[in-house]
């Protein structure tokens, strides 16, 4: 593990918790019968959407997305503007969509509302049915132990961005509870101002039926992907909310760290307005900075969507100003 990719002091002890109601493990089963072959389909059919018009194809996305979250029992909240469906790549122009990351689940929440190509660490294109639908779905996949291969990973997503494609990007580099967030990282940023197109700030909070944050999709440090499994089909009543935020107009910000601070201080401030503690999670957000380069206790466990797209600001692009 190299030393700069980025940790979180999350732990499923401390953070995957769900205060709520409890689905009975026969039920919970039923889920997983139908929900695992449900995403296996979503490998097999992709080839095929790659047949179809861009509209049709974000439609059905759109709607995979949403019956993988409802087979595992969670409804889906949109809050602030839903974007339109696009009638082509070109028409709509391209626009990197920055969101922070709890769980796998964040997958397919922004899917419901964003289809769109993904960007995640190059192990996962060997990964069996993974990785076929990650790469036949488009993701696009960066190194992320080369610091020399940073400027291509920018340029990559600057000329997927340019040709139109909408990219979805976590630039927190791993997972948190969703309680906290991390530092956004600035490089690929630097790619939204390559290629002018504006940023798109969301918010994903995952909610127990009181409204609370429940912590129970979270994937965070040596947690596996089956026990995220079942903890996610045994708790009752989750709903993942995508709050959509206004986007960073093109042009608003010349340099790539402050245009990583005004996205980030948008997905922090969406989640402080919806937090009863109001006024504390600014300086929460502080401490899990500085907590963060220190811990080692919670490194990334070697999950699909833990720290996949971990890029340092230090070796972005050479056009960036410091």
């Amino acid at each position: 593990m190299s030393a700069w990719l980025p940790v979180a002091p999350c732990t499923p002890h401390d953070c995957a918790t769900h205060r709520g109601p409890r689905t009975r493990a026969l039920a919970a089963v039923g889920r997983l019968l139908v929900g695992i072959p449900l995403v296996l389909a979503g490998a097999l059919l992709t080839p095929l959407l790659a047949l179809l018009g861009a509209a049709v194809r974000d439609r059905l996305t759109a709607a995979w997305a949403h019956s993988v979250l409802r087979v595992f029992g969670l409804r889906v909240r949109v809050a602030g503007q839903r974007p339109a469906l696009r009638r082509s790549r070109q028409a709509s122009g391209g626009v990197l969509v920055v969101a922070n990351h709890i769980s796998w689940l964040d997958i397919p929440a922004l899917g419901t509302v964003f289809p769109s190509r993904m960007l995640a660490k190059s192990e996962i294109r060997s990964w069996p049915v993974m990785g076929v639908l990650a790469a036949r779905g488009g993701t696009l996949f960066v190194e992320r132990e080369r610091l020399r291969a940073l400027p291509g990973a920018v340029r990559t997503v600057s000329e997927a961005l340019t040709a139109g494609s909408r990219v979805v990007v976590f630039p927190e580099g791993c997972t948190w509870c969703g309680q906290d967030q991390g530092r956004f990282t600035s490089a690929v940023f630097q790619a939204a101002l390559d290629a002018g197109v504006p940023v798109r700030p969301v918010r994903i909070t995952y909610r127990a039926p009181d409204g609370q944050a429940s912590g129970a999709p979270a994937f965070v440090g040596n947690d596996t992907l089956p026990a995220s499994l079942w903890r996610v089909v045994t708790a009752g009543g989750l709903t993942a909310e995508i709050t959509v935020l206004p986007p960073i107009p093109a042009g608003r910000h010349t340099d790539r760290r402050s245009l990583a601070h005004a996205a980030r201080t948008a997905v922090l401030g969406s989640a402080a307005a919806g937090r009863a503690s109001s006024g504390t999670a600014v300086a929460r957000a502080a401490v899990a900075q500085t907590t963060v380069a220190s811990d080692r206790a919670n490194r990334p466990a070697s999950s699909v969507h833990q720290c996949d797209n971990s890029i340092p600001a230090s070796a972005s692009s050479v056009r960036t100003r410091s």
